[in-house]
């Protein structure tokens, strides 16, 4: 049988057609800022480590609204990857690619998404949802980094998370995680929002 037969006849999983429904509803006023940590930057052949994401909404950070979760790829990820720092030093319990993007996909809802160069945090979440058998995001998206440029009217050079919270004299993290990092461009956005006028 041909793939896209398979694809059109499987039933779509539980928690995917909960987050479709969503989008029936009138749109989201909640923002959920998004960080990954991942084996590298081909989204077809590297995996997640770690996903961090915090909920904006009524232009405050809300700290209780979180998500952190920090991903067992064991199995399959190759010898070189597993060197990596971050698999090794962490102290957090590991839970499966699966059970991750699925809790994330739940917490995020019908929000829109914000990140740092989020298309591509946006493509590594689209290949895990394919390997369940799912559609891609739905979510809206902005880009802190198109945001500072947009502001600015910037077109020929590129911005790091660091070199923008140095512009915006956002104190550096401590601790180093996906959380630190979407707290950081949670801190970004808002100052962004409000220069650009974005309700």
């Amino acid at each position: 049988m041909f793939d896209w037969i398979k694809n059109i006849t499987k039933e779509s999983p539980p928690f995917w057609k909960n987050y479709l429904s969503k989008f029936d509803k009138k749109p989201s006023k909640r923002f959920v800022v998004l960080s990954t940590e991942t084996t590298g930057l081909n989204p077809k052949k590297d995996l997640i480590l770690s996903i961090g994401a915090i909920g904006i909404e009524n232009n405050s950070i809300h700290i209780g609204d979180s998500y952190e979760v920090i991903i067992s790829q064991k199995d399959t990820i190759s010898k070189e990857d597993s060197q990596n720092e971050f698999l090794i030093h962490t102290q957090q319990k590991k839970v499966t690619e699966t059970r991750a993007i699925q809790n994330f996909i739940k917490y995020l809802g019908n929000a829109v998404l914000v990140g740092h160069r989020v298309n591509f945090d946006i493509e590594m979440i689209n290949e895990a949802l394919e390997k369940l058998g799912c559609g891609r995001l739905k979510n809206e998206a902005l880009d802190i980094e198109v945001m500072y440029k947009k502001l600015h009217d910037i077109n020929d050079k590129n911005f790091t998370l660091e070199d923008l919270g140095t512009l915006f004299k956002v104190p550096k993290a401590e601790r180093v995680s996906t959380a630190d990092d979407a707290y950081t461009i949670a801190l970004l956005f808002l100052k962004l929002k409000s220069r650009l006028g974005i309700k």
